[in-house]
């Protein structure tokens, strides 16, 4: 007698979540990084922060463009988490896709708002 475990069926494509699963996380770990960055930017100012100071700290275009890069990151954290999301409870089809849509639009807006107030200053 032969003992079955689990299903027969093929899965083509599906890497179970494993790609999503580290790009969440080297996403996480970009935004870590950058915060001590910035913490430490933020702590050699030295005085009271005001305008200037602050966008001093963003002035210099290497700091411009690991900020444009942590946007990148966050919004590809965001929607990896929000896509889940959508997927996991909204089950009519149409309706999740408009959500997804929404979403996607959402966050290309804000990086673009982001990359419009850095290159501004």
């Amino acid at each position: 007698m032969s003992v079955n475990y689990g299903s027969k069926r093929t899965v083509v494509g599906a890497h179970y979540g494993t790609r999503d699963f580290l790009a969440q996380r080297s996403t996480a770990v970009l935004m870590a990084l950058y915060t001590v960055v910035l913490l430490v930017r933020f702590l050699t100012v030295g005085g009271p922060v005001g305008y200037e100071q602050w966008a001093g700290i963003f002035a210099p275009q290497w700091m411009k463009f690991l900020t444009l890069a942590l946007f990148v990151a966050l919004g590809w954290h965001a929607w990896i988490g929000v896509r889940d999301i959508w997927m996991d409870y909204v089950k009519p089809v149409g309706l999740r896709l408009s959500l997804q849509v929404i979403t996607i639009a959402w966050l290309v807006g804000c990086i673009g708002w982001g990359i419009q107030v850095l290159w501004r200053l």
